[in-house]
C-alpha cells in the first residue's frame, strides 16, 4: 500500500525497513517505591531513538537495526542481551574497550520512579563519558549502511544533545540517508538536562535547526518545537495543560514554511492533569495531505509514560510506509503511545491487532 505522504524505498529492495541512530541505556526502575528509597530495581534497555525502532519490531513486525555504542563490560553485555530481545540486528552497535573503572568509557543508566497522582515522574541520568557520546562521523560506513537497503532512518534531539560529536554523527547519518533515498524522522526530544552544562535553549535550538534541514519527519511533543527550533505556540499556558489543536496547527504551518523539505509534521498533544492521569493526543500535517488529528483520549490512565512518545513515533512511522492515510498513520501512532503507557518500562509490549482495535474505536472489555 502507497501513502501519499511519504514514499519510501520498496521493501523488497531493502535489507532494514528501519534504523536507529541513539544511546542506549539501563534503565532501573524502582516499581511503586521511589529511587531515593528502594532496595530493588527492576531493569530495561531504553533510549530515546531505540524504543522507535523497537517498537516497529516488536508490536509492527517490521525489519530494523541499531546503531549506537556501548564499552564491552557486563553492563553493556546486559544491554545487548536485552537489545536482542528487542529483535533489532546489533551488528552495527560499536563496542569501545572497557579501562575498568569508567574513566574514559561507560555504559549509560537511567534511574526513572514513574510517579503517581500528585508526585510527577523523575528521571535521573548517568551518563557522562558514555560510549556513545564519545562516537565521531566516521565510526560508521553510511554508505555501506544505506547502500544496502533502508527505508527509514530514525533519530532525535537526544543524541545530538549528548555532545559536540554526536551531533555531527547524526548529521553524517542524514546526510548519507538521504543520499540513498531513506526517509529520515526526528525526534525533538528536548532535555533541559542535556542541555543545561553546554549552552541551553540557545545551543539546542542552534543544533536542532541545523539538522532540521536534513529531516523528512519532523516529530515533536508540546513543547519541542518552541524549545528546539524556537517556533512559538500562541495561546498555551506554560503549564501545558489547555492545549489547543488550532495553536499547533498555526505553528505547524509556520515550520512546514521555514523548512520546505519537511514532509510532514507531527506532534503529540498531553495535558498533565496527574501523573496517574492524562489527556492525550495527536495532529499532524503532510503537505500531501494537510492537516489530520488522532481521536483525543481526555482523563487517560497512565502506568507508566516514559516511551509514550517514542511509541507514537513508532505508530506514525508504521502508518506512513504501511497504511494508505496520513489519517491512519496519526490514529496508529496516538494508540501506540495510549497503550505503551499502560506497562512500565520504556519500550511497548502492545501487539498490531492491538493498535489497529484501539486506532479503530475498540473498547478495553475483557477478551476471553
Amino acid at each position: 500500500m502507497t501513502n501519499p505522504s511519504i514514499t519510501t524505498r520498496p521493501a523488497a529492495e531493502c535489507r532494514y525497513d528501519v534504523v536507529a541512530l541513539g544511546e542506549v541505556m539501563l534503565r532501573l526502575d524502582p516499581g511503586e517505591r521511589r529511587v531515593r528509597t528502594t532496595r530493588s530495581f527492576d531493569v530495561w534497555e531504553g533510549g530515546g531513538e531505540y524504543n522507535v525502532a523497537r517498537g516497529l519490531r516488536r508490536c509492527f513486525g517490521l525489519r530494523g537495526a541499531i546503531v549506537t555504542a556501548l564499552a564491552d563490560n557486563e553492563v553493556g553485555r546486559l544491554v545487548e542481551d536485552c537489545m536482542l530481545t528487542g529483535g533489532l540486528d546489533t551488528s552495527w552497535v560499536q563496542w569501545r574497550d572497557f579501562d575498568g573503572i569508567g574513566r574514559e568509557v561507560r555504559n549509560g543508566l537511567n534511574f526513572t520512579e514513574r510517579g503517581f497522582g500528585v508526585r510527577g515522574a523523575i528521571g535521573t541520568s548517568d551518563r557522562g563519558h558514555t560510549a556513545t557520546s564519545q562516537m565521531r562521523p566516521d565510526d560508521v560506513d553510511w554508505d555501506a549502511l544505506f547502500g544496502s537497503g533502508v527505508r527509514w532512518l530514525h533519530t532525535g534531539g537526544i543524541f545530538a544533545a549528548l555532545s559536540e560529536s554526536t551531533a555531527e554523527v547524526a548529521e553524517a547519518a542524514m546526510a548519507a540517508a538521504r543520499r540513498h533515498g531513506t526517509i529520515v524522522s526526528y525526534d525533538l526530544n528536548y532535555r533541559p538536562s542535556l542541555w543545561k552544562g553546554i549552552g541551553g535553549v540557545e545551543r539546542a535550538r542552534e543544533v536542532n535547526r541545523r539538522l532540521a534541514e536534513h529531516v523528512d519527519v519532523m516529530i515533536g511533543n508540546e513543547e519541542d518545537f518552541t524549545a528546539s527550533l524556537g517556533f512559538e505556540v500562541e495561546g498555551v499556558d506554560e503549564d501545558l495543560t489547555d492545549l489547543d489543536t488550532g495553536a499547533f496547527r498555526a505553528m505547524i504551518k509556520t515550520a512546514a514554511a521555514e523548512y520546505p523539505n519537511f514532509q510532514a509534521i507531527a506532534t503529540t498533544l498531553r495535558g498533565v492533569k496527574s501523573a496517574s492521569v492524562n489527556d492525550w493526543g495527536a495532529i499532524a500535517w503532510s503537505r500531501a495531505e494537510g492537516f489530520a488529528e488522532a481521536t483525543h483520549r481526555s482523563d487517560l490512565e497512565i502506568l507508566d509514560r516514559v516511551g509514550g512518545g517514542d511509541s507514537f513515533a513508532s505508530g506514525l512511522a508504521y502508518g506512513l510506509m504501511e497504511l494508505g492515510s496520513l489519517a491512519e498513520a496519526v490514529e496508529y501512532g496516538a494508540a501506540h503511545g495510549a497503550l505503551a503507557m499502560t506497562t512500565p518500562g520504556d519500550t511497548t509490549t502492545a501487539t498490531l491487532a492491538e493498535v489497529a482495535k484501539l486506532a479503530s474505536g475498540g473498547s478495553a472489555r475483557v477478551q476471553r
